[in-house]
């Protein structure tokens, strides 16, 4: 059996007796297992020795799952090779499983199974199997021209600076950008504090961050229909709540932190401004920082959380529970107070399945910040809320850090990389892929009334 046929049988995934769900979450976890084994090699290493199986894990976790929480320094600490694989980690871990696994067998000429397609479903967050390879196509090309552009654009601004390691820089920020992975080469733990006043490198990634967070369907939608009554409610929601979200963030940011003077406290209006534009959109699943996190105000964190916690849009690169997500629990909050027996937005009515989807998406996401939290409170050495912090910048595959990843205990690592391999691939996508099988009730019973609140 020659290399071709093995591995076409490989991506024939009918022969597996496996859910969709299971599928996706083993194919991360092999993945992760992948380049935690590569991180581990000497050649990884600038220096030459091997990492630690924990930071590697932890290292391939982050960059699979798109976080961008380190345990060492990217910069300086791996070789050329080993940042390559990071890389190639955060645009397989951008893109998702089956879209790499369908790039491969396009390449291969391979016909996509229905079983495929269901998985493609599924991983793409669509509603409908019709249509998702042409998005799958779609996605790809996309993803290279827009991080062609992006790297094009800070390869120019980086290279009287850097000479030709700022080409490199430009397109490697790119990918990292536009997956909202949050790594950075810069070293020491600076991300892009030293450009907090560089309007072409934080509109550049800003950019790329926002596109790579509104979801690949958005794009779709808006690239072929052009205008605002043409495009689905998915996409009405998605544009909505990220402007809504991003003005809303920069405002309370730049009002809390205006007089701060170990973050933008001592900037002009406009770096201010620019400064808080650029942490608001960061939190929403991106990970760089061009001010020092661990100086901001407890009432900034706090705030951060919140936005990390909501995070980017379905079928992104970015993780949360989804600006849809809070969209629909806010339309069904507002619903009950108004009287109305029906959730409504933007004049179309919401299901109630959809409803109780986004209130488990919303309860097991809590659940898990939480639980994970309060772990991490007994075996870390950091006060509740930076630990608060650390594990919603995981969950939100964020990467956002207050400075205390690199001091975390192995115990408090191993929280981290469940937190964020649950937040990438998905709180009810991970409790379904752990069910054995599924049960639909054949006995109805009669309604029964509790009291609420």
């Amino acid at each position: 059996m020659n290399l071709h046929t093995r591995f076409s049988n490989l991506l024939d995934l009918s022969e597996w007796k496996l859910t969709p769900y299971q599928i996706l979450v083993l194919g991360f976890a092999g993945l992760i297992l992948l380049g935690a084994l590569l991180l581990m090699t000497p050649q990884a290493s600038a220096t030459g020795q091997s990492l630690s199986f924990i930071n590697a894990l932890f290292t391939a976790t982050s960059a699979t799952c798109v976080t961008g929480l380190v345990v060492v320094d990217t910069g300086t600490y791996f070789s050329l090779f080993g940042q390559m694989v990071i890389i190639g980690l955060i645009q397989a871990g951008g893109l998702g499983i089956m879209t790499m696994a369908t790039l491969m067998a396009l390449v291969m000429r391979r016909k996509i199974q229905l079983r495929e397609r269901l998985i493609m479903q599924e991983a793409l967050n669509q509603m409908t199997v019709s249509g998702v390879v042409r998005l799958t196509q779609y996605i790809i090309v996309v993803t290279v021209g827009i991080e062609f552009i992006g790297g094009s654009i800070l390869a120019l601004r980086w290279y009287p600076e850097l000479g030709t390691q700022g080409i490199y820089f430009g397109y490697w920020h790119a990918v990292s950008s536009f997956c909202n992975a949050g790594f950075d080469l810069f070293g020491n733990f600076n991300s892009l504090t030293n450009y907090v006043n560089d309007i072409t490198v934080n509109l550049t990634i800003s950019t790329l961050i926002i596109l790579g967070g509104i979801g690949f369907t958005v794009m779709f939608d808006v690239w072929h229909n052009h205008r605002w009554c043409k495009f689905s409610m998915h996409t009405k929601l998605v544009l909505t709540t990220t402007a809504v979200l991003l003005v809303f963030g920069t405002i309370v940011i730049l009002l809390l932190e205006m007089n701060n003077p170990n973050t933008i406290g001592s900037l002009s209006w406009s770096g201010k401004l620019l400064g808080s534009y650029f942490q608001s959109v960061s939190t929403r699943t991106a990970g760089y920082n061009t001010v020092d996190i661990g100086s901001l105000q407890d009432a900034t964190i706090f705030f951060m959380v919140i936005l990390m916690f909501i995070g980017a849009s379905p079928s992104s690169t970015g993780g949360g529970v989804k600006t849809t997500t809070i969209g629909v629990l806010i339309a069904a909050v507002w619903a009950l107070i108004s009287g109305k027996h029906d959730v409504e937005i933007f004049k179309r009515r919401i299901s109630q399945q959809l409803i109780y989807k986004a209130f488990a998406i919303f309860f097991i996401a809590a659940t898990l910040v939480i639980f994970v939290t309060m772990m991490m409170s007994i075996t870390e050495n950091a006060s509740f809320l930076r630990i608060m912090f650390e594990v919603v910048s995981a969950f939100g595959t964020v990467g956002l850090t207050t400075g205390i990843t690199t001091s975390l205990t192995d115990c408090g690592k191993m929280w981290i990389i469940i937190t964020m391999f649950a937040g990438r691939v998905g709180p009810v996508t991970v409790a379904l892929a752990l069910a054995l099988r599924t049960r639909k009730g054949m006995i109805q019973y009669p309604e029964g009334k509790i009291n609420i609140g």
